[in-house]
């Protein structure tokens, strides 16, 4: 009988580091879609502060901080990242585990607006796109989402089965923005 091993999505691909970049894989832990119920937009947040601490994220925002996040992912729709997801959230919101369908990476150094730049069709510039901002864009030819989370930090996700695709891409453009300095 064969044996199944469970592996993260960039699994054997990363880390990688390139000039002053550098690219991880992170485990965001629980992913869960939070969709609110007509009318409970406002319950659904005061909930998610007393069970997570944080508010549901505004268009374009995260909230919370690494390990317990709440990222922007469309029109009435976030991701809790980090912690399971408190079954009173079911109340005011519909649920939906997403654990297994994103790969999230880290890109971090000196030049990640500049190998970003090269991707994403976003003015990601730290005066901008500060701490917490967010957008779902294409990152590559890929739809994705990219957080902002430290002063040269972004958290990319695109969905699972693209993994091989954006380590490639955004290795292509660290090896172009290395080049340059």
């Amino acid at each position: 009988m064969a044996e199944l091993v469970a592996k993260s999505p960039c699994a054997g691909l990363l880390p990688l580091e390139i000039g002053a970049v550098k690219l991880t894989e992170e485990d965001l832990g629980a992913v869960t879609a939070l969709l609110p119920y007509k009318g409970r937009e406002k319950s659904l947040s005061q909930a998610l502060q007393a069970a997570h601490g944080m508010a549901f994220p505004a268009p374009n925002r995260a909230t919370g901080k690494a390990g317990a996040r709440a990222v922007w992912m469309g029109r009435e729709q976030a991701f809790l990242m980090g912690p399971a997801a408190d079954p009173g959230l079911a109340e005011h919101a519909a649920l939906s585990d997403q654990s297994d369908a994103w790969a999230a990476v880290r890109l971090e150094g000196a030049g990640a607006e500049e190998v970003l730049a090269r991707l994403v069709p976003v003015d990601l510039r730290g005066a901008v796109f500060t701490r917490g901002h967010t957008a779902r864009s294409q990152v590559a030819h890929m739809p994705g989402s990219v957080t902002r989370v430290g002063e040269r930090a972004f958290l990319i996700l695109v969905f699972r089965s693209m993994a091989v695709t954006l380590v490639h891409d955004l290795k292509t453009a660290m090896e172009a923005v290395a080049a340059r300095g």
